[in-house]
């Protein structure tokens, strides 16, 4: 007996997945689905969650189905919505889905042997949060960066979501800022609220807030602007730091280390800024968290140079006087 038409195309917008619960009112669709699961021809996946198709299913179509098989006021969230909206790169082992705060739902043994486990989220305003058309269904952008905010083992990794989401242009600080407005609790909120100010200000990583914060202001070296877009002939430039009104750039190189051909890229791009009177300064990782204070004091020296007329501070770490 064959499926109808209906059927058929949830299964090919679904990525070639359907639930048992999709079918439920369609008694000829129902007896198509168990003759398929005997022939082979079909596989469940879920309990109740089939993949129409022998093999192994797309990412795709395994978020899907673990969307399915926790019913359709159900939404993948957290690390799952992450992936979808390419917040993140990385694929969770799990899948994340929410599901609305009255809903109880039971796994039964072993049924995530074959398919990946299912984190469950219960949620009180899932239905606010759940995204009105994107599928597979998940969570709105900014309500998934709270989110993963709220999981977030430490304020450093909560900051990393938020500049994640922000630096690849998902969504802004302010409409994060509208969202979190909306939620009665939100952990680390004068962090998160904070750490969404220094993001629309152009910080944009744990290295550029921990440059603002161990190095620049404490020390009350000038304001620089961040990730200052300046162009040179043909070929333009993002600046971490640029000092505008003394020619000084400082370049922040994140943990990881650069390959040789991007670090001829770096030299080669801060000798055609210094042809046009930009002088580059570069700090890794271990300069701005280990040795802010000295980083502050080369800073504050070049600045002189090119005409700065303010006083170094001294700053809570510092074991000597910087200043001179």
């Amino acid at each position: 007996m064959p499926l109808s038409e209906q059927t058929r195309e949830l299964i090919e917008r679904q990525q070639g997945v359907l639930a048992r619960w999709q079918a439920a009112a369609r008694a000829a669709d129902a007896i198509a689905i168990d003759g398929l699961l005997r022939q082979g021809r079909w596989q469940a996946l879920y309990r109740g969650v089939y993949a129409a198709h022998t093999g192994r299913s797309s990412r795709t179509g395994r978020l899907w189905a673990a969307a399915l098989r926790c019913g359709p006021e159900a939404a993948l969230s957290h690390f799952s919505a992450a992936e979808l909206d390419g917040i993140t790169d990385e694929p969770s082992r799990a899948i994340h889905v929410s599901v609305p705060q009255a809903v109880r739902i039971r796994f039964s043994a072993g049924e995530f042997d074959r398919v990946p486990r299912i984190v469950l989220h219960r949620s009180p305003r899932l239905a606010s949060a759940r995204h009105p058309a994107k599928s597979p269904p998940r969570t709105r952008v900014e309500e998934t960066v709270l989110d993963l905010t709220d999981v977030a083992p430490t304020l450093d990794a909560a900051f990393s979501w938020l500049s994640a989401a922000c630096g690849r242009r998902v969504t802004t600080p302010a409409q994060i800022r509208e969202a979190a407005a909306k939620r009665p609790r939100i952990r680390w909120r004068a962090g998160v609220m904070g750490a969404l100010e220094e993001i629309a200000s152009g910080v944009l990583s744990d290295l550029e807030l921990r440059y603002v914060r161990n190095v620049g202001r404490p020390h009350g070296l000038p304001e620089a602007s961040r990730q200052a877009h300046r162009r040179l002939g043909a070929r333009s430039a993002y600046l971490d730091n640029l000092y505008e009104d003394f020619g000084l750039a400082v370049e922040l190189d994140g943990l990881a280390s650069h390959p040789a051909e991007t670090r001829w890229q770096d030299i080669h791009r801060d000798n055609r800024f210094a042809g046009a009177g930009i002088i580059t300064l570069r700090y890794n990782w271990a300069d701005v968290t280990q040795r802010p204070c000295q980083v502050a004091a080369e800073i504050a020296s070049v600045l002189r140079q090119r005409g700065w007329s303010g006083t170094l501070r001294n700053c809570r770490s510092c074991s000597t006087a910087v200043a001179s």
